[in-house]
């Protein structure tokens, strides 16, 4: 990549990948413009998918589907999709009648038929409970409505956040990564935290769900989103207040603060707490000579100095 800094310019050397000393790549990566501003920068392209396989798995026993995502997660088959939605963001999106849970499961390549990488991640489905309509995975005639329905829900829902909260309903989506073995508790204690921080701040019940919006073998990326009824003259006021809560209690049960929402001042507070503050004293240096007069985003890593 190129970099363009107040002290002179940076190029990166273009390799496929490099174990010659720390990235410089990675210095820039993430600070938001603080250190310097990109003007440049190689990325990698993958063909079109040529072959598709999409359906969803319907699973009774909350527990049994994490434990299905966790097992697709460690197998190597690397699905494109696996998102594990509770029957309640389900049930939103016409993907479930609210009785069950779904993995919106899909695999794709653009070299080579996937109906072997989806016939042994629906047989792990399978071992935990889960089930699904076989006749989905036969052709784009047959496709599976609940995943086709979830789909295009997700597509649509950030265009109808302003006529939302042009009608008092707040709206907003917070994520973070967590290991497995702490997920339970981060989603039980997210959820009752979000729940509590509405009804204190408006005064009647919202809606707080979870899902999984990304895998790793180590842990998921939970996806918190929730609803509420706002005041329309204190709408930002109460929608800061609830997510301040909601966010404190991702941090407080092992979880970063974000996945992939980048930082941003929203995020800062706990920003500070997760980096480690020797981190922070090389960032201020290196900040101090790639920017001395501190012009680049102030205040978006650390508080000027």
């Amino acid at each position: 990549m190129r970099v363009v800094t107040p002290a002179g310019n940076i190029e990166s050397r273009r390799f496929p990948v490099s174990r010659a000393g720390p990235n410089p790549d990675r210095l820039f990566l993430g600070s938001e413009g603080a250190l310097g501003i990109i003007t440049e920068a190689w990325v990698r392209l993958h063909r079109r998918p040529k072959h598709r396989q999409m359906t969803s798995v319907r699973f009774t026993d909350y527990e049994k589907a994490v434990d299905a995502t966790r097992c697709i997660s460690q197998s190597g088959l690397y699905p494109a999709s696996a998102r594990l939605v509770e029957r309640e963001e389900a049930a939103y999106t016409g993907s479930s009648d609210g009785t069950y849970d779904i993995i919106v499961l899909g695999f794709e390549s653009a070299d080579h038929p996937v109906n072997a990488s989806m016939k042994r991640a629906l047989e792990i489905c399978g071992d935990h409970g889960g089930t699904w309509d076989a006749a989905s995975l036969t052709g784009a005639a047959h496709a599976d409505s609940g995943a086709k329905s979830w789909r295009d829900k997700f597509l649509r829902g950030p265009y109808l956040r302003e006529y939302m909260i042009a009608r008092g309903v707040m709206r907003e989506t917070m994520e973070t990564a967590t290991t497995w073995e702490r997920f339970a508790k981060l989603r039980e204690h997210v959820k009752a935290e979000t729940h509590r921080a509405i009804r204190e701040v408006t005064g009647r019940p919202g809606s707080v769900t979870c899902r999984f919006t990304h895998l790793y073998p180590d842990g998921p990326a939970p996806y918190f989103t929730w609803f509420a009824y706002g005041d329309k003259a204190r709408i930002p006021e109460q929608y800061m207040a609830i997510k301040k809560i909601a966010e404190q209690a991702m941090v407080d049960s092992g979880g970063t603060v974000t996945h992939h929402h980048a930082l941003g001042r929203d995020h800062r507070p706990w920003y500070d707490k997760e980096r480690p503050e020797l981190f922070c004293a090389a960032m201020k240096a290196a900040k101090n000579i790639f920017d001395p007069r501190a012009i680049l985003n102030p205040g978006v890593l650390f508080d000027p100095s």
